[in-house]
């Protein structure tokens, strides 16, 4: 199965993060930052973890930070109140205020279509914005449009620029394309081991792709020595995040007991699992497995691979810049 680091459009760097846990509070001095308990998950900083109400005074008072936050709760329609028109005018009104955060997030709405037509130009302009300001996201959001052709002819070498500027500032997600990069060879001279290094890091800060991939290479011995236990941890680690392509690997190592003990009922409930999420590339590992199980095995399989779904992440706050 062929790795690849390249997010669609949709997840294109809009990553937030986060605030969560604790008691929502009513109040809020206005010179500090206050975030929605339902789209946050952990204190940053002086950031206050506020009610709804709160926050929209805010927002409406003029603070950039709680107008992203808004946005946010609107793309993700968190209320009857909310939708992706409503995200867009609060993303608007604290890019303008120059909210890098925001303007990344006003960026991927142009270009998702999301709440307004598709425009590439007004994307752009947006992400150059925050990326201007020296802002991570945009910079990997930048890389992904030029190595796919998105709004600007395709350039591996521009894309290979964005993705290695992003890594610089810390985003595990422009570091693992900046490793697929060097992987493939893609703008630059291949080196896989460099490649290795950076997947590591990316999925040493969560990264589920960087994760994925790091995993592979253990599983390929590609960059460093070939070990099974890693593949396996690492692959674990994307799975348990929804990453599909690592749930059809993960099967995979439990029907052939690389890493683990082999477990055929374990390797189909994955391989299911990532079948459920859109992905059909276990089809045959599945076809396979049918074989050998009983159906009350695999009764039990598809119970496991549905409990598995419901675990995973679907988009979140944590796809939004905060």
């Amino acid at each position: 199965m062929k790795r690849n680091s390249l997010a669609v459009i949709v997840a294109i760097g809009i990553s937030i993060l986060g605030v969560a846990g604790g008691v929502a509070q009513a109040e809020a001095p206005p010179t500090e930052q206050c975030s929605l308990a339902v789209v946050s998950r952990l204190v940053q900083g002086n950031a206050r973890v506020c009610d709804t109400k709160t926050v929209q005074q805010m927002a409406k008072a003029g603070h950039a930070f709680e107008q992203n936050q808004l946005g946010i709760a609107s793309v993700l329609a968190i209320g009857p109140d909310y939708s992706e028109k409503e995200a867009l005018a609060w993303f608007q009104k604290s890019a303008e205020s120059g909210y890098a955060p925001a303007q990344v997030n006003l960026g991927v709405m142009y270009i998702n279509g999301w709440g307004t037509p598709v425009n590439y130009g007004a994307g752009l302009q947006w992400l150059h914005a925050a990326a201007d300001q020296h802002f991570g996201r945009a910079y990997f959001n930048l890389g992904i449009l030029y190595l796919e052709g998105k709004g600007v002819k395709r350039d591996n070498e521009e894309a290979f620029r964005w993705f290695q500027k992003g890594a610089e500032a810390g985003d595990s997600s422009a570091e693992t394309n900046l490793g697929y990069m060097y992987d493939q060879g893609l703008g630059c001279q291949r080196d896989v081991s460099r490649a290795a290094m950076l997947y590591r890091k990316a999925a040493e800060a969560g990264n589920p792709l960087g994760e994925n991939n790091l995993a592979d290479m253990y599983l390929r011995g590609e960059g460093m020595t070939r070990d099974y236990a890693e593949a396996f941890s690492w692959f674990q680690k994307a799975a348990a995040q929804g990453h599909t392509g690592a749930q059809i690997k993960l099967g995979s190592m439990y029907a052939n007991g690389q890493g683990t003990a082999k477990d055929p009922e374990a390797a189909y409930a994955w391989a299911k699992a990532a079948e459920m999420g859109g992905d059909p590339r276990g089809k045959e590992l599945l076809h396979s497995l049918e074989g050998s199980l009983s159906k009350e095995q695999v009764e039990r399989a598809h119970l496991r691979a549905r409990l598995l779904r419901q675990g995973e992440p679907e988009l979140s706050a944590e796809n939004f810049a905060e």
